[in-house]
């Protein structure tokens, strides 16, 4: 079992570093970055050249929380992080990210965040 899990994690990585050698976060056109839990999603703006992160929105950060509403699917609520984050991204005048969608596939949760903030002006 924990050699199956090994395997695991060594694709995973695997993965993440295949995408992350593609894309790289300028002040001008920052990294949008998500991580997926099997309960939360998380998404952050990145500045790669500073090392700097931006902006950040979770669905368990009291902003997005106030937003989601009992009987929401996590796909529904990855769709309103994605709203949240461009909002602040907006706010802090940021209008063009690079999309990095880290280990996950460009599907499901992930695809919804992505939808959620082109929706409220970002521009990938």
């Amino acid at each position: 079992m924990a050699d199956k899990n090994i395997q695991k994690a060594k694709r995973a990585e695997r993965r993440r570093k295949r995408v992350r050698g593609k894309i790289f976060g300028t002040p001008e056109k920052p990294r949008l970055t998500v991580y997926k839990s099997l309960k939360n999603i998380f998404v952050q703006v990145i500045d790669d050249e500073h090392g700097v992160t931006l902006a950040s929105a979770s669905s368990n950060a009291k902003n997005v929380v106030e937003k989601i509403k009992p009987g929401m699917t996590k796909t529904e609520v990855a769709r309103t992080v994605g709203e949240v984050i461009a909002a602040e991204a907006k706010a802090r005048g940021i209008e063009k990210v690079v999309f990095d969608r880290n280990v996950g596939r460009y599907h499901g949760r992930i695809k919804a965040v992505a939808d959620g903030a082109r929706e409220h002006g970002l521009k990938f």
